[in-house]
């Protein structure tokens, strides 16, 4: 267990009683820190900062984490469960506001939100004299970070959204907190960014903790969503130039508990998996076939690979069987009592309405691996969840150097995107356009929860088109049960919470500009 991991498991009780007493309101109002416990005396030595910060880094994103992403890869078309009425409101495009999970998903970025000015606010002030000033900075730079990483969320998912700074506001249950401009909320987040940028850690940090290249990789990503190409294909330059990253020479290394924290994570949620709720990783039990491969009574195979996505794999792609199981395939690594020899993906039995189920996420059972790939228990692994990585650089590169364009024959940006098909065993191309790029990032990424906002930079007429074509239905022997979406469907945002909307009525009105 890496040293960040020990540390949000050592200082999870005294990191919450310390930054985060939260009431039972579910609104985001009151999810940030009302109380002042051991405030006065806890930032008294290195450790206790950084034990603060490494709190920032699972329990505060575990309600988005644990059931939301599932949905908004539905909405990208990626995912289905063909059985599951809420699933459905996403798959379809009928979200509620009353729906619980949007309900959580929201809640959960403004936790991060809370906690991060919790830290902004109280560290400076609170911290001792004997504390070196460069580790207050690279805390700092730590908790801007994270706030401006959920405000990115909340500005694709919803758009406009409140930029709350002040814990103490939020405490005070202001409900005429209103919303603000997009424009203002990029703005917001590129601010701490940039901080982090120039005060966080100097080198790729091998406890997973980010760095200043974490921060360069984030705003890439945020300049590319704003389609601000050039500085977009400045900051991923920077990245790749840093020497701090490389691929795998496997794919699937990426998708390993022991491999956690390596050359191609740039930032990553770091989930412990002991008996502390909301500190795991949850994939493994909603994803993993029926069946007995974790060997802890879970594994319901809930989530499916949508019949669209599996048709976009190229022959030979050798991502496809570490992405999905399908019938045949063998996996040697998920020995069980019951799979000796590892196992198998049935032939002649249903398993999956799709025909295939998730790979990824999937630990198995380490009372059988001899602990090789991490923490197993029920609804619990260790595995991280990959935010960035190194394959996130290049393919953003590419798609930053054609820009405003159709295509490109750059050689860098052609190098960038055949280094990740080379890996994936396919052919080089010699030129490429943004369709390549995002067919190459939706098989490259499937399943980490990225394309829905790879499809919100596509042309509008270009993206609900590609999204009209998905097939979202099931399959069963040879039949198809189609299902379709229209443009009438589609809603590029979602609704806001309706208790929260309740809460504080002003989120109904229109945006405004934010006081810088």
């Amino acid at each position: 267990m890496s040293n960040i991991k020990k540390a949000i498991l050592k200082y999870t009780a005294i990191t919450v009683l310390s930054l985060a007493s939260f009431s039972c309101s579910e609104d985001f109002l009151d999810k940030t820190p009302q109380s002042q416990i051991t405030l006065d005396n806890f930032y008294q030595t290195k450790e206790q900062v950084y034990a603060s910060t490494a709190s920032l880094y699972s329990k505060p994103w575990f309600n988005y984490h644990y059931l939301a992403p599932h949905y908004i890869e539905a909405m990208a078309g990626n995912t289905i469960h063909p059985n599951d009425g809420t699933i459905l409101q996403y798959l379809l495009f009928n979200v509620q506001g009353n729906q619980d999970q949007l309900n959580l998903m929201w809640g959960s970025f403004f936790r991060v939100i809370g906690f991060s000015n919790s830290i902004i606010k109280n560290l400076p002030i609170k911290v001792s004299s004997a504390v070196p000033a460069d580790d207050v900075k690279h805390a700092l730079a730590e908790a801007r970070f994270m706030r401006a990483a959920a405000y990115f969320y909340l500005v694709r998912l919803w758009g406009a959204v409140p930029i709350v700074e002040d814990p103490e506001t939020l405490v005070a249950g202001d409900s005429n907190i209103p919303r603000n401009t997009v424009e203002s909320v990029y703005e917001f987040i590129i601010r701490d960014l940039k901080f982090a940028e120039q005060n966080g850690f100097l080198n790729k940090n091998a406890e997973g903790r980010i760095s200043i290249w974490s921060a360069k990789a984030m705003l890439a990503k945020v300049y590319l969503q704003q389609k601000d190409y050039a500085n977009a294909k400045i900051k991923t330059e920077e990245v790749i130039n840093s020497g701090q990253y490389a691929l795998y020479s496997e794919y699937f290394d990426n998708f390993r508990t022991l491999k956690d924290n390596g050359t191609e994570s740039i930032f990553a949620l770091q989930w412990h998996g002991t008996d502390h709720w909301t500190a795991q990783n949850t994939l493994q039990a909603f994803l993993a076939p029926s069946g007995d491969i974790s060997e802890v009574g879970d594994g319901w195979g809930l989530f499916l690979p949508s019949l669209d996505l599996l048709g976009r794999f190229e022959a030979g792609d050798k991502r496809k069987r570490w992405t999905v199981m399908t019938p045949g395939e063998t996996y040697p690594e998920l020995i069980s009592t019951a799979n000796p020899k590892g196992y198998t993906y049935p032939v002649n039995k249903v398993v999956s309405t799709t025909g295939a189920n998730w790979r990824k996420g999937i630990v198995g059972s380490p009372a059988k691996n001899g602990g090789t790939d991490g923490f197993v228990d029920f609804m619990r692994t260790a595995l991280n969840t990959n935010v960035i990585r190194y394959a996130d650089i290049l393919l953003m590169n590419a798609e930053a150097t054609i820009g405003t364009g159709t295509s490109t024959s750059d050689a860098k940006a052609l190098a960038n995107y055949n280094e990740i098909r080379k890996r994936a065993g396919l052919s080089q191309k010699a030129s490429i356009t943004v369709d390549d790029v995002m067919q190459e990032r939706r098989i490259e990424f499937a399943g980490e929860f990225d394309f829905w906002y790879d499809l919100q930079r596509m042309n509008r007429t270009k993206a609900t088109n590609y999204l009209v074509n998905q097939e979202r239905g099931t399959i069963y022997l040879t039949t198809v049960n189609t299902r379709k979406v229209t443009a009438a469907d589609i809603d590029w945002t979602l609704p806001i919470p309706v208790g929260e909307l309740d809460r504080a009525p002003r989120l109904k009105d229109e945006p405004v500009p934010y006081k810088f």
